[in-house]
């Protein structure tokens, strides 16, 4: 690698250096927004990636030297084994839930043979836009923790899936979507970038079976076949019903919870206003 250092890129559409690759990436935005959800459960490793790592120092358009990225982001990146396919999963995943489709993050790694990989990550949702430019803090890193939790698939697979909640990016209201999406699966919040990573799931008990039929498990739970039990969804805590971990669906803002809480005895000092609500064919 000596003399062949790999160029961080965070970059709008048409901008810089490989333009023409991220118009093509650019295309597939509408279909990744509803079918590009089968994040691996294991990429949901809080201590896979640090988000504030990848501060790309004010730069919105524009080459980083690998001094603008924190150790241990470089290091969870690069790795050319299993440990930096999880890591850039999870950070293409989180690229996509915080960025628009007009900004996109580049780099270059050499796998266990040498051979040198370049990457481009397009956002889609557009949940943290200021990841371009700033740290993730606060309700971004919130917003960003519970796209990877709503877009987690135990089968890894990708399902068509409608996601919604309180904020502009993913606001259906006066959408197709609340007529094609019909079913609620549950919702997802927390944090895995905070202090104390934690990730949380609510089910809808009556839709649970057509969930499951769905290929979506990490909100109903997925129901092991020897023993019955419900196994875990990496680090996705699935705590019950969404009747009783969430303030009720809000029909006029969209058809989704307006936030939800880990526990309903301590509501106000446990309550979470970035929750996604997703919602199945």
């Amino acid at each position: 690698m000596v003399g062949l250092i790999p160029i961080i890129v965070l970059a709008g559409t048409g901008c810089g250096e490989g333009g023409e690759l991220l118009e093509a990436a650019l295309g597939e935005a509408p279909s990744a927004l509803e079918a590009g959800n089968a994040l691996n459960p294991n990429a949901l490793n809080p201590n896979a990636l640090n988000p504030n790592a990848l501060n790309p120092n004010g730069l919105a358009v524009g080459a980083l030297s690998f001094n603008a990225l924190g150790s241990q982001a470089l290091t969870a990146i690069l790795d050319p084994g299993p440990n930096g396919a999880l890591s850039r999963e999870h950070l293409r995943y989180a690229v996509e839930c915080a960025l628009d489709s007009s900004q996109s993050f580049r780099f270059g790694w050499f796998d266990a043979s040498g051979v040198y990989h370049d990457e481009i990550y397009t956002g889609v949702l557009g949940l943290a836009r200021s990841w371009a430019w700033a740290p993730l803090v606060g309700e971004e890193q919130r917003w960003v923790s519970a796209c990877l939790a709503a877009r987690t698939n135990y089968y890894r697979v990708p399902v068509l899936l409608s996601s919604r909640g309180p904020t502009k990016a993913i606001n259906k209201q006066n959408t197709p979507e609340l007529f094609t999406f019909t079913r609620e699966e549950g919702a997802f919040w927390g944090n895995i970038y905070g202090s104390s990573p934690a990730l949380y799931a609510c089910h809808v008990p009556e839709n649970d079976a057509a969930s499951r039929a769905a290929l979506r498990d990490c909100a109903a739970g997925h129901i092991d076949q020897t023993t019955g039990s419900i196994q875990p969804c990496g680090a996705i805590q699935r705590l019950g019903s969404c009747d009783t971990y969430c303030d009720p669906i809000a029909p006029k803002n969209g058809i989704y919870h307006p936030s939800c809480f880990t526990d309903p005895a301590n509501r106000s000092a446990t309550m979470n206003l970035q929750p996604i609500t997703v919602f199945l064919e």
